[in-house]
């Protein structure tokens, strides 16, 4: 039901958004051609519920102009072109949206899927604008069975084809990450959890490269050389936001990070081949050595 009612705002906020301006008349014609609606309108009682539980969730204000022939429109429509979680939600859903609107373009539209995400990812949003601390059946791949327990869910991010959900879990008094595709049962209970002010979750991960935040490995320079047309992909799409480009030339060009060099980390590094050598700092470096002699005897 959550992850119903949560497709149903996300279409109606990119069908508002792509628009720009639409009466509800026009709202529900395109409503009913898609596969959601049951070939049945929204009533306008509904459709107002959902105007509100959008600016409560994602902070989008749906306004109406009563002055100019009735149609809605996005208030704040540019910030959610500025990026963030508003821009998110139009690139992640609207080209689904689009798929279920054209049928016959299906099977011409490949896209990545992220397991389990939409099984409980609603579900965990809802908990979160609710304050309400949730109970998780989880199992971990280093356990050998699953394990239940409490968290209370501050934050969610998505990292290479996974969700995860961040949150303080009393039972280690420590926040956690949890990836929603191991969750084997999620319940929302009635207990109520103050989120903390002074959590800034785009804080909590600027230090790291992607989902591992380890505070016993500490933030480093780091300097990479890529070669070739590497560059250009580097350059284009950045590692991590602290990426500077301190050294270029015909051959190659230098990037600079500083960051925690963390597994997830390492292994992106690795990723790139030989088009990419990471030249500080040593230890960095030689272990990257080790780990490529240890891939070259499965080759012997």
């Amino acid at each position: 039901m959550a992850k119903d009612l949560f497709n149903k705002y996300i279409w109606l906020v990119d069908t508002i958004y792509r628009v720009g301006k639409i009466t509800f008349e026009e709202i529900n014609k395109r409503w009913v051609c898609t596969e959601m609606s049951g070939g049945e309108e929204i009533p306008l009682r509904t459709f107002h519920n959902h105007r509100k539980a959008i600016e409560e969730l994602f902070d989008i204000n749906i306004e109406c102009n009563k002055r100019g022939g009735y149609y809605y429109y996005i208030e704040n429509q540019e910030n959610i072109e500025k990026g963030g979680v508003r821009n998110w939600l139009l690139n992640a859903f609207a080209v689904n949206n689009l798929i279920n609107e054209s049928h016959r373009l299906k099977q011409r539209i490949l896209f990545e899927e992220i397991p389990s995400g939409r099984q409980y990812l609603a579900s965990v949003i809802e908990a979160m604008r609710d304050s309400l601390i949730i109970e998780l059946t989880y199992w971990s791949f280093w356990r050998d069975k699953p394990h239940t327990f409490f968290i209370e869910p501050y934050c969610v991010k998505v990292f290479k084809q996974r969700w995860y959900v961040i949150g303080y879990a009393p039972h280690y008094n420590a926040i956690r990450t949890y990836a929603l595709e191991r969750i084997q049962d999620l319940k929302i209970t009635d207990k109520v959890f103050t989120y903390p002010q002074d959590f800034d979750p785009q804080f909590y991960f600027s230090t790291s490269f992607g989902i591992i935040v380890d505070e016993s490995c500490k933030i480093e320079r780091i300097e990479i050389k890529t070669f070739g047309n590497k560059t250009k992909y580097i350059r284009s799409l950045p590692l991590h936001i602290s990426q500077q480009e301190v050294e270029n030339t015909t051959e190659y060009s230098v990037f600079e990070y500083r960051l925690r060099p963390t597994y997830d980390f390492c292994q992106e590094l690795l990723s790139h081949g030989s088009d990419l050598e990471v030249l500080s700092p040593q230890w960095l470096r030689e272990q990257m050595k080790n780990v490529i002699k240890d891939m070259e005897l499965f080759y012997e």
